[in-house]
């Protein structure tokens, strides 16, 4: 259920703005993408893992506010990233 180093290293390349960035909001939501894509495969076989789905959920409402941040500060910024993740809205 949770993402291997490696994974997170190629989010982290892939959605960086310089060098060395790990805390951008681009990098913060490709990574809980990850994270909710994986929990949502996780649900497909284990349906009655309620604590699980709580992380979900609050994993879900972190990576709303961070859109919304996005949006505020930079819409440009803020539909490219949605197009590059294929999030919707």
């Amino acid at each position: 259920m949770t993402i291997t180093a490696e994974r997170k290293e190629a989010l982290i390349k892939d959605n960086a703005r310089a060098e060395g960035d790990t805390g951008s909001p681009e990098v913060q939501v490709a990574i809980l993408t990850e994270r909710i894509v994986n929990l949502t495969e996780h649900f497909k076989s284990h349906a009655k893992d309620n604590h699980s789905r709580r992380g979900l959920l609050m994993l879900v409402n972190k990576r709303r506010s961070l859109l919304d941040y996005l949006r505020k500060k930079d819409g440009a910024r803020y539909t490219a990233l949605i197009a590059k993740l294929g999030l919707r809205k």
